[in-house]
């Protein structure tokens, strides 16, 4: 077994385990339901890393599937260490998915937005107006989600940084969210994080016309340790989605070196932000 990582990640790690195990021991889970007395769903939920099992669950699945030695200590401690918390559980109620965990713990992200500034790019006024068009009225809510938000992007500085690729129609440019002002200080603060060297922004200008994966939001994030495979994360009004199927993962990493191809490069983008932030500045 590898070194772990993050909460999430060990969880990932655990579930992708136990499955093979199981596989590998020719058990179903419905078998495996009824020798350890729990219903099917908790066995489902476990190799799906939806819950984090007990650590005499584990031991249970593990004496059935004939795991012994060095193999059994480094899966006790996985299941143990995946229960410790990270930063992002303080705001369970206002972060319900996983992908803040993934992030907290990825080694890269790679990032298309069709209308809005990525939320790791967003100041603090741009991230409430944008969470406030949610449909969130509460302020409490709101200034927790924006709090939520900018701790997210401790990752983009300090010691070994998240590295960013973000990608973004020029929409994301000229849509005033929040209104001109506000608007423009995000700009600026899109230029200043754009010049950081885990950083780079590239914008897909109106005149390249229809383009390969226009309109839906996506990020790919990849993590330090090659065991864990990469994740891919699609956004719509109906929810999130999350890939994990190898081939699909690198269909969405050729369709994001389209976007990539198709945009302005770094310095270009770093003009047409500029511009536009002029543009702002003096509504």
């Amino acid at each position: 077994m590898r070194g772990v990582g993050g909460p999430t990640v060990r969880l990932r790690r655990l579930s992708g385990e136990l499955t093979r195990l199981r596989r590998e021991a020719g058990f179903g889970r419905e078998e495996v339901a009824r020798r350890l007395g729990v219903a099917v769903s908790t066995v489902y939920r476990i190799e799906a890393g939806h819950t984090r099992p007990q650590t005499r669950t584990i031991r249970d699945l593990l004496d059935l599937y004939g795991v012994e030695g060095s193999e059994r200590e480094a899966l006790v401690a996985l299941a143990r260490d995946a229960t410790r918390r990270g930063w992002w559980r303080a705001y369970d109620d206002v972060l319900p998915g996983p992908y803040v965990g993934l992030e907290a713990e990825a080694s890269s992200v790679r990032n298309y937005e069709p209308l809005l500034v990525p939320g790791l790019l967003q100041t603090e006024d741009y991230a409430r107006a944008v969470i406030g068009a949610a449909l969130v009225k509460d302020p409490a809510e709101i200034e927790r989600r924006a709090a939520a938000r900018m701790e997210r992007q401790r990752r983009l500085t300090g010691p070994a940084p998240l590295e960013l690729w973000a990608v973004l129609d020029e929409a994301a440019l000229r849509r005033p969210v929040g209104g001109p002002p506000v608007m423009a200080e995000q700009l600026r603060r899109l230029r200043e994080m754009a010049v950081q060297p885990n950083v780079t922004v590239q914008v897909l200008p109106f005149d390249a016309g229809a383009y390969l994966g226009m309109g839906n939001s996506m990020a790919i994030l990849a993590f330090p340790d090659p065991g864990d495979a990469d994740v891919v994360l699609l956004e719509n009004m109906s929810g999130e989605l999350y890939l994990e199927d190898p081939a699909e993962i690198r269909g969405y990493v050729q369709v994001f070196d389209h976007l990539r191809a198709a945009a302005l490069g770094p310095e270009k983008s770093m003009e047409m932000i500029i511009s536009v932030e002029k543009e702002m500045a003096g509504r």
